[in-house]
Parts: structure tokens; sequence; C-alpha cells
């Protein structure tokens, strides 16, 4: 599948020093180092395309990006993947509902959300890859989960045996009667007859009526939800026999911690005989005027229709950036209108030709970034530089910041 376009990252002076990346890891409440030593590998979960893009998108997606930019900023290589869920039952309802087929519901979509990447400024995957397109991949993972053990078959649809992975539940930490609940709500089946564990998770979904199916050694149909991004991360992310983990990041909302990268890490781990992940990174939820933003609830703020609406998407980006990623937070008006403040005044400080102090402002923004992106106290020291440079201070280098501040933060001038 096609990506968008690349995003150009000015360099940073070499002056500056990165400290190693260390990021909050779900899995253990813990923050991890990232090797300093070799290329990281991260995978994103993407959406599912059958809606555009909100701001609870965006700030996943943004909140990645911070990582992406760090790594690449500090002279190492980021390979990084990201998915498509182009089928799945979600995109089959929305299509059925609107009276239109579910593959141009899915393209347009997936239209909608490269633009709105690109004008939010995010670094594009190297490998942006859709569920339909990885239906090999699966078909050769299950191949292999089958001959280990990890597979049995309900009614010509096959499942993954959760059991089958002594670490299962250790990565979301919740009690089984948590696991099954949230299942019940996330798109699982715990419910089904016959299953051997309400929790095992279907793998091979045998066609159904009026519904899209793929050929396979197993019978026409199509994949499981969680065994599409295992797929997908094994075979575009490759590890060395030497390296514990077959990634280094794992990365979506935190409303995928369980089931999907629960589920999806005891299958990679079936499947490469390893832990699947150094890192299980998850953003935060984006609520609106002290609700939940939800498609059921229908007050999604658009990432296009704000842009349409005038504003600037470095706004947005900035909005989002004054919360931290991993907490749930708020969207309102007032947060909007202040990121426009202060990207104004950013932008008409950039403009002067001397400015406060700039290569300690650097040092500590990479500094804040490196502690699991430590994006408030960023703004914070943003503003500090600010009323310094209106309060006449000089000695600082405006194309320094400015490039620093594009690098890191993905917020052009």
């Amino acid at each position: 599948m096609i990506s968008w376009a690349e995003v150009a990252i000015p360099r940073i002076s070499a002056t500056h020093a990165f400290s190693p990346l260390r990021l909050k890891s779900t899995a253990t409440n813990t923050l991890v180092e990232l090797p300093v030593d070799r290329d990281i590998r991260m995978y994103v979960c993407g959406i599912t395309p059958y809606d555009s893009t909100h701001l609870g998108h965006a700030a996943t997606y943004i909140a990645f990006d911070l990582v992406n930019r760090y790594i690449r900023s500090s002279g190492q290589k980021m390979h990084f993947v990201e998915n498509i869920t182009d089928i799945d039952d979600p995109l089959l309802v929305r299509a059925k509902r609107d009276i239109v087929s579910w593959q141009s519901l899915a393209t347009s979509q997936i239209e909608l959300f490269r633009g709105d990447m690109t004008d939010l400024h995010v670094i594009p995957p190297q490998n942006f890859i859709g569920a339909v397109e990885s239906i090999p991949l699966v078909v050769d993972a299950v191949a292999v989960m089958k001959e280990r053990g990890a597979v049995y078959e309900l009614e010509d649809d096959l499942y993954f045996r959760v059991n089958s992975d002594e670490k299962f539940g250790t990565r979301s930490r919740l009690t089984k009667e948590n696991m099954i609940g949230i299942a019940r709500e996330r798109g699982g089946d715990p419910d089904r007859s016959g299953k051997e564990d309400p929790l095992d998770a279907l793998l091979w979904m045998q066609q159904r009526p009026d519904e899209p199916g793929w050929p396979s050694p197993y019978g026409t149909g199509r994949p499981g939800w969680h065994i599409e991004c295992c797929a997908i991360a094994l075979h575009y992310l490759h590890n060395s026999k030497e390296d514990p983990y077959c990634i280094d990041i794992q990365g979506g909302g935190n409303d995928l911690q369980f089931p999907h990268h629960e589920i999806g890490a005891s299958q990679a781990r079936i499947l490469g005989g390893k832990d699947f992940a150094r890192i299980y990174m998850h953003a935060g939820m984006i609520g609106l005027d002290g609700e939940k933003m939800s498609k059921s609830k229908g007050n999604l703020v658009l990432v296009s229709t704000l842009v349409s609406q005038g504003t600037d998407p470095m706004a947005i980006r900035l909005a989002l950036l004054t919360g931290h990623y991993s907490h749930d937070r708020m969207w309102d008006s007032q947060l909007l209108s202040d990121a426009q403040t202060l990207l104004v005044r950013l932008r008409s400080c950039l403009s002067r030709e001397e400015v406060a102090t700039t290569s300690s402002v650097v040092a500590t923004i990479i500094a804040l970034l490196a502690n699991d992106l430590d994006t408030p106290g960023v703004i914070e020291k943003l503003k500090q530089w600010c009323e310094e440079t209106e309060a006449g201070a000089i000695g600082g280098s405006a194309g320094e910041l400015s490039r620093a501040l594009d690098a890191l933060l993905g917020i052009a001038f």
C-alpha cells in the first residue's frame, strides 16, 4: 500500500548530545531504555478505515512520530511499520449502512488519512501494509502455529489457544474476569459456544453470507484481527537471533492494550520463539468537553474538518503536545486557541534578528524528550524562551531553535 509523502527532518548540530530514549512500557509500568548501538524497530497499529481521522488518532500518531524523530535526530536509523485494517467487521457494517462497497469506503478513508498525516507533518512508515495484502503472511503464520499445537478448529473457523503462550496476560496485567469483559466490548467473542477458553482468538474466519473472502488452505475466508498485525510485524521488522525481542516498540492507543496487543504478543511468541516487544507503548485517549470522544457518541473532532475551517495544522499538533502522550486528556476550543496563540508567538520571536540563547534550550528539549517524551515540559521551556526574547535577551540563533523544533517536535515554521 502506498504511504504518504516523505517529511524532511532538519539536522541538529552535532554539538548536542542525545541520551538514550526511555519510554514507559505498559507491560511493566516502568521506563525502558532503547538500545543505542543499532537500528530501532517500531510497529504501530493503524486505523480501520471506516471514518475520518479524529483527534484521538492524531494524538496517537503524533506520539509515535516523536519517537521516530528523536531516534532519527540522534543519528540512529528507525524502521517504522504501520498497518491499515482494510477489512474488518466495523468497515463492513459502515459500508452496508451507507450503501457503498467496503472497498470504496476503505479507499476514501485511507486517502483522507494520508492527507491528515501529511498536514500534521507525520513521518510516513517505510512499510504501510493493508490487512488484505497481508493475507498470504497470515496464512503462513497460521500454518506455523498449527504445527506448534496452538490452533484448533471450531465450526470451520480457526482459533488461537491463548494459553499456548505461558506469558499470556502478563503484558496487560488484568484478571481473567476483566479480560473477558474487555474482550466482549472490543470485538472478541468470549461467549461463543465450543471455545476451549473464552479468550481464545479468531485466526481465520470462514466466509459469511454477503461478506468477502479469500482462498486459503483453511477455506475461503478472512483473517482475525490480531494475527494480521502480528504477521506484518514479524515479516517486515527483521530481528537477529541475538536479540531477546522480536521488535523494540509495539505501539497504539491504550484501548489496544487488551485484547489486541496482548493476544498479538502471544501469537508472536509462538511464531518467533521469544518475547515480542521490548516496549509496549500506549497513547492516551482524547475526550471532548469532558466526555469521551467516540463515533458512537457522534462527538468526534476531525482533523480534516479543522483544517478545512482554516486551522493551521501546526496549531493542532502543538495543542496535542501540551499534554503527555500517555495520559487520557480533554480537547476543547480553549486548548486550540492557546496553541494558536503560542504558535503565533513562537513565529514572531523566531522572526527576530536577535533572540534569547537557544543552545541551552535545544539541549533541554532533547533531555525532556529523552525522558518519556515530556512534551508538557518542552512547551513550558518554549514559553520561557519567548518571554526572555520578548524582554530583549540576546545571544541565540533563531535558525538553530527553528530547526530543532521542526526536527524533534514536527512543528514547522
